[in-house]
Parts: structure tokens; C-alpha cells; sequence
């Protein structure tokens, strides 16, 4: 005989800026019901008197503390209330990892995202979202392209004037923004503008970020594809060249929320181009020279990658501890004792490692693991116009050798 299925152990209802009016029967009847309720302080004083529930307010970091918050209210009528739709970028997502979907009864809002859609007239499916909340605002940067509409979730009331400037300084000074504020209630507002010019002070904390993107004449164009300019960079001659990174992401052949280490990362080109072809895409850089680093974290901050985490250290010790890779990229210190085994051995079935060199000690490094595991070895040359005298000849680049493999079920 098959149990009954048990009763979810928590209900969690999305409330929008419209309070408790803007709620269904069904979600105010498990508001009333419940013995204790917790959420923002701003969600918890839209509930009515006649909710008679112990009313608990979100601490602050709030996702340490939510499976210590649900273990003290254990046994009891629980409540939790968000913000819009609690499984979009809300605390459905933090719930369901602790306690299980099955454990959750959710009572979605209309999303704040639903709502800009409806007053700009655009199509939810065609409008891209970024979200600001507890994230940099440099993570905007690799969502702007010339042409494309895109809502910005804000952290608060600066987010605009953040926004402005970050537009301005990527060469985006021509997009249109509206700040739409307290989407849905008696006080909704639209703030209308463009960054360039933007200077309005500070308005509503809760806002939404419409943005129509303009690329100015004459500022560089980036694609979503690998293979940015080189002078998209700053470096210091420790660049993956564009032609030859362009090569190496297709062989590292990134897929939505895996995980690659970029070994030697030199100006963090390899990296930050993983991470820019998906936004659930993770990536740690290791690099032995401090001011490289440092200069790897502002080149993913200025190209929009932010997250991406950067390891001061020589390999193959500084890779101790990491998370397990789906990829991983050598790029430079091949030669190093111990690396290429140690990036073997930390890669699972399935994983792929690429690695690229110039020199000849390294390339016959490269053919004896050629010889060992297979793969792929190649050789890439790429040729330049350049004057010569009044005519244009070739200029070739030192060419480099890379190696790319799957790694098989032999742990040889």
C-alpha cells in the first residue's frame, strides 16, 4: 500500500507592493493560519492585524541562517513570506536546498519582472535579467550589447546612479533607462532618462531597471562569442592572443554551470571568455605574480565576470583544496614538476584538459601525453597583414602547439 503523501512542512507566499490586497484567498488563509511567519521586515508590515502569527525577521546575511531558523520552528504552523515569486532570485531557491521541494507549499506573486514587462510593453520571453541584488555591479557589463532590452533587479535606491556610471564608462552612455519604482502599488512610479546624462537622486528602494542599450559611436564592440579584441584587455604581454583563445574555449567546449581552472592565468583571458559564453559558468584563475592577479580581477570585473576567482600561487600547490574541475587550461608553467599529473588527476571522468605552448621543451611534453592518452594535438599559426614598404606581406606569430583530451576511465 503506497503512504500518503505528507503535507508540505512549509508554505511560502510571494507578496507583491500591492500588500495584502494584491493576495489570493488561498494565501491569505495560510497567513491567518500559520503559528509563526518569518520574512523582511518590509513583507512582514504588509500583513493586517488579524494575522495573529509570531512574526520573525530575516537576519542579515540571510542564507547562513536559514537552516538554523528552520530547525528552531520545527513542529509548528511555518510561513515564510517574499517578495514577489519566491523561486525567482527570492528565497524558494534557499528553502528547497535545505529542506527538499517536496517540503514546500509556494503561493507565487506576480514577479517584479512580469510587471515592468506589462508597463513597457515588452515580451518577458525576449527580456533578459540581471540582478544586482547582493551581487557587483560589474556583472552587468558582459549582459550589454548594442540593440538588446534588459532589466536590472535592483539592490537598492544608488543601483541607478551605479548603473549610469558603469554604462557610461563601458561606452554605453546613449542607453535609455526608466527606473520603474514600486512596481504594482497605489505609488508606482517611472523615472525616465538616459545614462549618459543620468543625475536623479536617489528615489524608492524598490525599483526595477529598464534599460534600451546604445553602444556610442566609436566605442569597441564585444561579442558574446570567444575571441574578444586583445586590446579589450589590459596585460602586460601575457595574453592568450585572440585567434589562439578563440581556439582554446572552443577545446575546452564550456557548458552551462561547469567549473574550469586556468593554470597560469597571465591576464585571465581564458577564464573570463569560459565564464562570458554563460552566466552559471564558474571559473578559478591561479597566477604566481601578485600584479597579474590583481590585474586578472579587474579584467573580469571590467568584462563582466566579476565572480571569477582568482588563486595568488604557483601550481601545482596552489591547487590544493580547489573544487573538482570539468576543465582545465594550461597555459603556461607546462614544464613545472608535477603539474600536468596533478591537473590529470583532479579532472573526473568526462573532463577535458587543454594545453597550449610555444616551446619546444614543453611541445615534446605535450607529444609524450599525446602519445600516452590521445587527444588531439594540433599546431595553430596565425599571419598578420602588415606594410611592407608601399606593399602588405605576412607576419607570422610564434606558433603554438595545443593539446586536447577527454579524459577516459584510464587513470594512467
Amino acid at each position: 500500500m503506497t503512504p500518503a503523501p505528507r503535507s508540505p512542512a512549509v508554505t511560502v507566499v510571494g507578496i507583491g507592493a500591492d500588500g495584502w490586497p494584491g493576495l489570493p484567498g488561498t494565501a491569505q488563509d495560510a497567513l491567518r493560519d500559520a503559528e509563526v511567519v518569518i520574512g523582511g521586515a518590509r513583507q512582514l508590515e504588509l500583513l493586517p492585524a488579524d494575522c495573529a502569527a509570531e512574526r520573525v525577521t530575516w537576519p542579515s546575511p540571510l542564507r547562513p541562517a536559514v537552516a538554523g531558523l528552520l530547525t528552531a520552528h520545527r513542529g509548528r504552523r511555518l510561513a515564510v513570506l517574499a517578495s514577489g515569486d519566491p523561486m525567482f532570485y527570492g528565497i524558494g531557491r534557499a528553502l528547497a536546498e535545505e529542506m527538499g521541494p517536496d517540503a514546500l507549499h509556494v503561493v507565487p506573486h506576480a514577479s517584479s519582472v512580469s510587471y515592468a514587462c506589462a508597463r513597457l510593453g515588452w515580451p518577458v520571453e525576449d527580456t533578459a535579467v540581471v540582478t544586482l541584488v547582493g551581487r557587483p555591479a560589474g556583472q552587468l557589463s558582459a549582459a550589454l550589447h548594442d540593440g538588446r532590452r534588459l532589466l536590472v533587479l535592483s539592490a537598492g535606491p544608488d543601483t541607478p546612479a551605479e548603473v549610469a556610471a558603469l554604462l557610461r564608462d563601458r561606452g554605453f552612455g546613449g542607453t535609455r533607462m526608466r527606473v520603474l519604482e514600486q512596481l504594482g502599488a497605489a505609488g508606482e512610479r517611472c523615472v525616465d532618462g538616459h545614462a549618459g546624462s543620468w543625475a536623479e537622486p536617489p528615489g524608492d528602494p524598490l525599483n526595477v531597471i529598464a534599460l534600451e542599450c546604445r553602444l556610442d559611436e566609436g566605442a569597441l564592440r564585444l561579442s558574446a562569442a570567444p575571441g574578444l579584441p586583445d586590446e579589450t584587455y589590459e596585460h602586460d604581454g601575457q595574453l592568450t592572443k585572440r585567434h589562439v583563445r578563440a581556439a582554446t574555449v572552443a577545446a575546452l567546449a564550456p557548458a552551462p554551470g561547469e567549473l574550469l581552472w586556468d593554470i597560469g592565468g597571465g591576464s585571465g583571458s581564458v577564464a573570463i571568455e569560459w565564464m562570458r559564453t554563460h552566466p552559471s559558468c564558474r571559473a578559478v584563475t591561479v597566477e604566481r605574480d601578485p600584479v597579474r592577479a590583481a590585474r586578472i580581477a579587474r579584467n573580469a570585473d571590467s568584462l563582466g565576470v566579476p565572480a571569477l576567482r582568482v588563486v595568488t600561487g604557483a601550481a601545482p600547490d596552489a591547487l590544493a583544496g580547489l573544487p573538482v574541475p570539468a576543465a582545465v587550461f594550461i597555459g603556461g608553467g607546462l614544464t613545472a614538476p608535477g603539474l600536468l599529473d596533478a591537473c590529470w588527476d583532479a579532472l573526473p571522468r568526462g573532463g577535458r584538459l587543454v594545453a597550449n605552448t610555444v616551446t619546444l621543451e614543453s611541445e615534446a611534453l605535450l607529444a609524450e601525453r599525446y602519445a600516452r592518452h590521445g587527444g588531439e594535438l594540433v599546431r595553430l599559426a596565425v599571419s598578420h597583414a602588415v606594410p611592407v614598404g608601399g606593399f602588405t606581406g605576412w607576419r607570422q606569430a610564434m606558433p603554438v602547439t595545443q593539446w586536447s583530451v577527454t579524459k577516459a576511465g584510464d587513470p594512467t
